[in-house]
């Protein structure tokens, strides 16, 4: 279960937007949601996302410019996060492996490279597109 309750009103407007939405949403999308719930500027909202992805509910899909809601709660214990982002109905999957987070993270050990975070996005076709 996500914990909320220290969230301020626009974080929660914003946060509960990403969670109602069946794809990824720009910052200017949820402006636009959330217009008749008293934000009028995109730096309301932007603010919003940045403390809301800092707090882990929500992350940035850099390839789409968009947000997402967090799928996994427990998504912080793991370094490395990924998504799996269908071309056609815009559905993303998060998930997380140890394998593959062991193995970048030996890479990044053994170059002495002090990384702050991973982030793979996995553009493609998900099963219900492609069938």
């Amino acid at each position: 279960m996500i914990d909320t309750t220290d969230l301020t009103r626009n974080q929660d407007l914003v946060f509960k937007a990403l969670v109602d939405a069946a794809v990824p949403l720009s910052a200017y999308t949820i402006l636009d949601r959330l217009r008749d719930s008293g934000l009028r500027a995109p730096l309301q909202v932007y603010r919003a996302l940045n403390t809301l992805c800092e707090k882990g509910l929500v992350h940035r899909l850099e390839s789409l410019n968009a947000f997402v809601a967090c799928a996994r709660p427990d998504c912080h214990r793991h370094e490395t996060v990924a998504f799996a982002i269908c071309d056609q109905c815009n559905q993303v999957s998060e998930f997380s492996d140890t394998e593959v987070e062991a193995r970048l993270d030996a890479w990044v050990r053994g170059r002495e490279f002090r990384a702050e975070r991973t982030t793979i996005e996995i553009r493609g076709t998900c099963k219900g597109c492609a069938g």
